[in-house]
């Protein structure tokens, strides 16, 4: 860590830090690489996909994107996308809100109205964070894009609390997602500041109020070490400009500031025929903006792997029943849970097909920012999981069986991407759950409804 005036900012891993974590060659004997920390974040997709246009072509190595997949064209080795997995504990009670819950958990939520939720289980992120989160600042981060819904879904009798949490650190115990760039931002490098404004020198650079340890810690470094702390700074720094702007941008500010109205010039605000001069209340809600914020929270969840202030994430791109509109995508007219259920329409699969594509782009932009950090003689995405999928495969027919999932990274050594792998038709989603938890560290031999490990992913 550095240290600065209410700012505790976590470190890359460094060649000098090597020896002193530990870090060694792997039981393998192969002295070239080298055993770093396993990172797992999961990252859901609410209302389905178009089920038409999801499933590659071909089997093994030998397969062919889909037409949803296909903005992960340039990481198809670093991917295994796994076929017929369903969720039996979810395929009861109508509507999204089962699948949500149940996501993490393989087990079925409780039906209720009130305050008495229980999701049947401990999510699998959180007995992860259980098992290895005392190594880290943070146990794990939990973000997302949309407020929690606090009513009551009166078409299929349940609170509306269960489409906005993933998470489970226990059965009753959901965990709250960060859903705004700055406070997440926060919490990430202005540890123990994040309640008193006063102490968090929202003005001043994170990096501003480090210099100084900084700059002794430079003079401590080689030369490799000290072009990773500036990469790493660099990165820092682009994030924080980034969320000022947005913050700026979010108050009215960039309407008399000319230097914000330079950056939406020069970054390409004026978008789809967008103009966000003539309509800034709903800025935040339309085209790049949303986009936007959808990447800085990405970016933050990287940054958090990058410095190991936590290995386990989880992201939501929205909430269950998410009417999000997404108009500014072209072709797309109107909101996505109306879309997803487009009854057959071909116009309307045309329309749920471009927002599945729209979620695998930002999917894409993870993994690019994951596998352009090195770590050891690899990247942070070889030693990372990141599950990204829904709970649901049709949003039209609400149904659980065959779930759209995709699983990147290599695990340290421990997952063989570059494959589509076909499995028996319903095989329970808990033997996916109970493979990555085993290859996370957490020791069990059977997680929820599972009926073994899912073989074949090594």
């Amino acid at each position: 860590m550095l240290q600065g005036a209410g700012v505790l900012l976590g470190l890359p891993l460094l060649e000098a830090m090597e020896p002193l974590l530990g870090v060694t060659p792997p039981s393998t004997g192969d002295p070239k690489t080298r055993r770093f920390p396993v990172r797992f974040a999961a990252l859901y997709m609410p209302n389905g996909v178009n089920p038409h246009q999801w499933m590659p072509k071909g089997q093994g190595r030998s397969f062919e994107l889909s037409p949803i997949l296909t903005p992960l064209a340039r990481h198809r080795d670093d991917l295994i996308i796994p076929t017929n997995l369903w969720n039996v504990a979810s395929n009861t009670g109508d509507g999204h809100y089962v699948k949500t819950g149940g996501w993490l958990t393989s087990t079925t939520i409780t039906r209720t109205t009130g305050s008495n939720i229980c999701s049947g289980n401990t999510s699998m992120d959180q007995m992860i964070a259980q098992r290895i989160g005392h190594f880290t600042v943070l146990p794990s981060l939990e973000l997302g894009i949309e407020p929690t819904s606090t009513g009551v879904d009166t078409n299929v009798g349940f609170t509306q609390l269960y489409g906005a949490h993933i998470s489970w650190a226990t059965p009753t115990a959901p965990l709250a997602k960060e859903i705004h760039p700055k406070l997440a931002f926060d919490r990430l490098f202005r540890s123990g500041a994040v309640n008193r404004p006063e102490a968090l020198g929202h003005d001043q650079s994170v990096l501003d109020a480090v210099a100084e340890d900084a700059r002794s810690l430079q003079r401590q470094l080689g030369s490799a070490d000290r072009r990773k702390l500036d990469e790493y700074f660099e990165s820092v720094r682009a994030v924080e400009k980034r969320i000022d702007f947005e913050t700026r941008r979010k108050r009215g500010e960039y309407l008399a500031d000319p230097l914000a109205l330079a950056e939406i010039e020069r970054t390409g605000k004026r978008v789809d025929g967008f103009d966000p001069f003539k309509d800034p209340g709903r800025s935040s809600e339309r085209g790049i903006q949303h986009t936007e914020h959808v990447r800085l929270m990405l970016d933050i969840l990287a940054l958090s792997f990058w410095t190991d202030s936590t290995r386990v994430g989880t992201f939501m791109f929205g909430n269950s029943v998410s009417g999000r509109d997404f108009t500014f995508l072209d072709g797309v007219s109107g909101g996505f849970h109306e879309i997803s259920h487009h009854e057959n329409k071909a116009e309307k699969l045309e329309m749920y097909l471009r927002i599945n594509r729209w979620h695998q782009e930002q999917f894409a932009y993870f993994l690019d920012r994951l596998k352009g950090i090195r770590e050891g003689e690899g990247t942070l995405l070889d030693h990372s999981l990141i599950l990204c999928g829904a709970g649901m495969r049709d949003g039209n027919a609400h149904s659980p069986v065959n779930l759209p999932l995709v699983l990147a990274g290599r695990g340290g050594g421990t997952v063989t991407p570059g494959r589509h792998l076909v499995f028996p038709e319903k095989t329970p989603l808990a033997n996916l759950h109970l493979a990555l938890l085993r290859r996370t560290g957490v020791a069990l031999d059977k997680f929820a409804d599972s009926t073994g490990e899912l073989e074949g992913l090594s």
